[in-house]
């Protein structure tokens, strides 16, 4: 499988179809309103300003799953993300990252026999999937880890 046989929904309702981000490197991060790792948003932000476009993007998918920290309505969430951090990169709407009701994309990135690469736990809220160009999962870094670490900006540019 590849992240780019999915299609999902925006903030706004529409579809996106992830096929769309082919040849493109991709960060996918589940994201909180009222977490301690929100202000990730900022950097994150700046990210994308750095690296966004052609070769790389940031989809951001709200859930509410870790200690009831999304408990908004996309159109709160929307707002929340452009009043407080600026945000221009793609916002998906609210899904489910973990347990029964688990959106497709996130059994993907979670999933060894789905992926091809390993199974990844998502433990908590701005947990970082990277994917490759051709729609493979690549790595997994859990909430604590920055989305300017490193490891992270070395892959952006490899």
């Amino acid at each position: 499988m590849s992240l780019h046989e999915f299609t999902v929904r925006d903030i706004d309702g529409n579809e996106f179809a992830m096929s769309q981000l082919k040849g493109k490197k991709v960060m996918i991060v589940n994201v909180a309103s009222e977490c301690g790792y929100t202000p990730q948003y900022e950097i994150l932000q700046d990210l994308y300003k750095e690296y966004g476009g052609d070769k790389f993007e940031i989809l951001a998918f709200p859930a509410n799953n870790f200690g009831s920290q999304e408990p908004g309505k996309d159109d709160e969430i929307k707002s929340f993300c452009q009043k407080n951090y600026g945000v221009t990169f793609p916002v998906m709407s609210k899904i489910s990252v973990k347990g029964a009701d688990s959106h497709p994309v996130y059994d993907f990135l979670s999933s060894e026999e789905l992926n091809g690469d390993e199974n990844h736990n998502v433990k908590w809220n701005f947990h970082k999937f990277l994917v490759d160009e051709n729609g493979a999962v690549i790595e997994s870094y859990g909430s604590i880890k920055s989305p300017v670490d490193d490891d992270i900006i070395n892959w952006i540019n490899s």
